[in-house]
């Protein structure tokens, strides 16, 4: 039999884990995600979605070879950070299933989706209250802006969700997509099919990235918690 499990006890094992911030999502809120996207594709008994997210120092974005290096350390952190927290959720008598921090990613936009994945894991940040997707495509966090690196962890444990943050930070404002050297915002509903694929490359079987314009362009990616953002 489970022992009881609240969403407190839940964000202390993630905060515990390492993760800046925890967010809970319903799985139930992911209807508009694509089929092989929902949390029930990958967990068919899945109530809840844990989404831990952990921050990076922005001193790398000063250099691509620090990036990179930064940015495959933080993914490997993040999925043992998932299963260090799915083993204590798992402890308690319930079943759980990690979305390693290379997750995956759908694209909405015109009817079109661009699949390539399990779920989401900006999109369940999103859902779980820790931010907002712009036009650059990246989860951005009052606190922690564009620099957060996510994984998350699936339950049938019946945790209360968080509600999700309504911002309008992107409004006036095209930095990023003017940024774009590929043009790869210009519309989000071919993301996946454009330009930032020539801008990475894979060496001894890790990405090397040679751009993250827009995520240092956007005037949030270092957060603005006073400003911008309502809950």
């Amino acid at each position: 039999m489970a022992t009881e499990l609240t969403s407190a006890i839940v964000k202390e094992y993630g905060r515990s884990a390492g993760a800046d911030v925890v967010g809970i999502a319903a799985s139930g809120d992911f209807a508009s995600a694509p089929d092989g996207f929902k949390p029930a594709d990958i967990l068919p008994e899945c109530h809840s979605v844990v989404v831990l997210g952990a921050t990076f120092s922005p001193e790398v974005l000063n250099d691509i070879a620090a990036y990179t290096e930064s940015r495959n350390a933080m993914l490997s952190a993040m999925t043992k950070m998932a299963q260090a927290v799915a083993k204590r959720i798992a402890a308690g008598g319930y079943q759980t299933k990690i979305i390693s921090a290379a997750g995956g990613k759908w694209v909405e936009g015109d009817g079109r989706k661009e699949q390539v994945g399990y779920i989401s894991l900006k999109h369940a940040a999103e859902i779980a209250g820790l931010g907002v997707i712009g036009k650059n495509y990246l989860l951005t966090n009052p606190d922690y802006g564009n620099l957060l690196w996510l994984s998350a962890v699936l339950t049938d444990a019946a945790l209360t969700p968080d509600e999700r943050i309504q911002s309008d930070m992107c409004a006036g404002c095209n930095k990023c997509v003017a940024a774009c050297p590929v043009g790869a915002l210009d519309d989000l509903s071919a993301f996946g099919k454009k330009g930032c694929s020539s801008h990475f490359k894979i060496e001894n079987k890790k990405f090397v990235i040679k751009c993250f314009l827009c995520r240092t362009v956007c005037p949030c990616a270092y957060g603005i918690s006073d400003v911008g953002f309502e809950k």
